[in-house]
C-alpha cells in the first residue's frame, strides 16, 4: 500500500478546518489535495480524534497479521489432506 504523505494526525487536523467553517475548495487548495482525496479522508476519518486514528491503524495491523495467520493454516491444511491422499 502506497505510504501517505500525511500522517493520520495531519489528515483529522485538515478535515477539523473545514467543521471551523473553511470551504472545501480553499482547504484542498491550501494543503495540495484534490477534492476526491478529501470526500475520502472524511468518509474514513470524519468525526474521529488523533487517538481515534491511531486505534484504527493497530486494529488495521492486527486484523493484517491475523489473516495472514488464518491463511498460513489454510494453506498448511490444505497440504497435509494432499499428502494424505484423502478428499475430506
Amino acid at each position: 500500500m502506497k505510504k501517505s504523505r500525511f500522517s493520520e494526525e495531519q489528515i483529522i487536523g485538515i478535515l477539523k478546518e473545514q467543521q471551523m467553517g473553511l470551504p472545501v475548495a480553499e482547504i484542498c487548495r491550501k494543503h495540495g489535495i484534490s477534492d476526491a482525496t478529501f470526500y475520502t479522508w472524511r468518509s474514513r476519518f470524519g468525526g474521529m480524534e488523533v487517538s481515534d486514528a491511531r486505534r484504527l491503524k493497530t486494529l488495521d495491523e492486527e486484523n493484517r497479521k491475523l489473516k495472514k495467520l488464518l491463511a498460513e493454516a489454510m494453506l498448511d491444511v490444505a497440504t497435509l489432506r494432499e499428502a494424505l491422499g484423502k478428499n475430506f
